[in-house]
């Protein structure tokens, strides 16, 4: 399948302004020759060392015989089920590249003690768990290795035959797993997380479940020598035109899903394109929606649309021809797309004039995570309680309510023309993945974009945005009085109290930059779920 991309209204018009400059600018070979310069002198010295993954399908090769020989010694073992412990970029690219072709992986990017014990429970036996985390210090991943790790033991197995990390050379983590007799995978550490798809992070567990990683380094090395040419044709240079330099520019992207060969696409294009462009107060924000949801038919002048296909050329022609006006079609293999996202994530980076590759934000609600912890606070009072749910809120947000629909309401009072709700649930979403259905209730209502984010996998990507990006987001945290907890061995605090501190510290931060923030904490009981859907309706 060939790679295609067609533009049509502003965003054509953005490539055909854009372009030009970006051809004569050679950026094209400058960003495959990884020159550092091209995001301005701030951004020297972090794109030095975060631009090996032009070069990843390539350095990447010799990883596939060594993931063919430990998946088939896994095997022998009795291995049939690979979980994945990972946050971010570490989890979604292995996530899309497996739903794509149909491979089992059971990915664990969560703190919630009910999802943890969910994947403990199932065929441990018979299970090998993927740690990878390019810091080393992920306190996600760390608490859940240990967990698995004491599971393994007291089950009876040998946590060295079932543990494999993944990380950068020289972390705390390969050391630990070096001395532990685990087997480790380092990656390029000039790769960062969220264009780590085509490197270990991305291949290890997607290969250890059964993926051709073979055939997706050559999907991707296909595309890699049109990327790197100084051409008008260059669909790197014409997607991220047509993403970040509208004019006026549509500041939020719209990503539909509306083929069938590449499965979650937008989930992973979304961490991508938020933690790469949401700071300095700019940024494009990324809508993961349906094919109908209400921003892609609505027509808001500041919402981009692009929609993942089957083939480009042919989409849509047997509708009238207006249907999809104005939108960006791609198409092409799930190596190629990653590829070519990541040149025109970093063209887009150009273009708004701020550094792709680094996440000043991020590293703010971690610091707020570790405080509550280390304080253990008493939790907070609501402001109220509407049947089995808790309400907080920022200051003075819900003053004078005393429903769960008047708290809503009242947020989505404090939204502005050009504001975005984000929607951000710190609960079990193996045991309640109906949540997210709250997202198209709220886009109907608010007559703005909505987004959803399942907690705490958001914070390391789009995050990013929330706290970096323009301020003109309002926040709908949803959490929930876990039932059964977990201990993290070795560690002084629980799974409960650790995504507990993961929301109240991101919400801290958020209102510490000002922006509005509603939280919603469930009981548990599915009375619980049902108040929440029809007060959100």
């Amino acid at each position: 399948m060939s790679f295609k991309i067609q533009v049509s209204g502003a965003a054509a018009d953005a490539v055909a302004t854009a372009v030009p400059t970006l051809v004569a600018d050679m950026v094209a070979s400058g960003i495959t020759g990884q020159n550092p310069d091209l995001w301005g002198p701030d951004a020297v010295s972090e794109s030095a060392k975060r631009l090996g993954w032009v070069e990843a399908a390539s350095i990447s090769r010799p990883l596939v015989a060594e993931i063919t020989a430990l998946r088939e010694a896994l095997a022998s073992r009795g291995v049939t089920r690979i979980v994945l412990a990972g946050m971010g970029g570490s989890s979604l690219a292995p996530e899309v590249i497996t739903r794509t072709v149909g491979a089992e992986l059971t990915v664990l990017d969560s703190t919630a003690p009910g999802q943890v014990r969910s994947a403990l429970a199932d065929r441990l036996a018979e299970t090998a768990i993927v740690v990878s985390s390019k810091s080393g210090g992920t306190v996600e991943t760390d608490s859940q290795r240990r967990i698995f790790e004491q599971a393994f033991r007291e089950a009876g197995i040998d946590p060295t035959e079932r543990i494999v990390v993944v990380t950068d050379p020289g972390s705390p983590l390969e050391e630990s797993a070096r001395e532990a007799g685990y087997t480790v995978f380092t990656a390029d550490p000039n790769v960062g997380g969220r264009y780590s798809a085509l490197t270990a992070f991305g291949l290890v567990p997607s290969g250890l479940a059964g993926v051709d990683i073979a055939e997706l380094l050559d999907e991707a090395e296909a595309i890699a020598v049109e990327l790197s040419v100084d051409d008008e044709r260059n669909p790197g240079l014409i997607l991220g035109a047509a993403i970040a330099a509208t004019s006026p520019r549509r500041d939020k992207l719209a990503i539909v899903a509306d083929g069938t060969h590449i499965v979650g696409f937008p989930d992973w294009a979304e961490q991508l394109i938020a933690e790469s462009t949401g700071k300095s107060g700019t940024g494009i924000l990324p809508v993961v929606l349906e094919p109908l949801a209400t921003e892609v038919t609505a027509g808001y002048p500041d919402v981009q649309v692009v929609r993942i296909v089957d083939d480009a050329d042919s989409h849509g022609h047997l509708f009238s021809g207006e249907r999809h006006h104005g939108e960006i079609h791609v198409s092409g293999t799930l190596g190629a797309q990653m590829l070519v996202w990541e040149y025109a994530t970093a063209v887009a980076g150009r273009l708004l004039a701020i550094n792709p590759f680094d996440q000043p934000d991020v590293e703010s609600a971690k610091v707020a995570t570790r405080g509550l912890l280390d304080a253990t606070p008493e939790p907070t009072q609501p402001a109220f309680v509407d049947g089995g749910i808790e309400v907080r809120a920022t200051a003075g947000l819900v003053d004078g309510q005393s429903t769960i629909r008047g708290a809503i309401d009242a947020l989505l009072a404090s939204l502005g023309d050009d504001g975005y709700v984000s929607i951000q649930a710190y609960v079990d979403r193996v045991a309640t993945p109906q949540l997210d259905g709250i997202r198209d209730l709220l886009a109907a209502r608010a007559g703005r974009p909505v987004t959803f984010g399942w907690g705490p996998r958001f914070l390391h990507s789009t995050g990013q945005y929330h706290k970096g990006g323009p301020a003109i987001g309002v926040f709908l945290q949803i959490t929930e009085n876990a039932t059964a907890d977990l201990e993290v061995p070795g560690r002084p605090f629980t799974l409960g109290q650790l995504i507990q501190a993961q929301a109240a510290g991101d919400a801290s931060v958020l209102a510490d930059h000002g922006r509005p923030v509603l939280t919603l904490t469930l009981s548990g009981a599915d009375d619980d779920i049902t108040a929440l859907f029809e007060a959100a309706n």
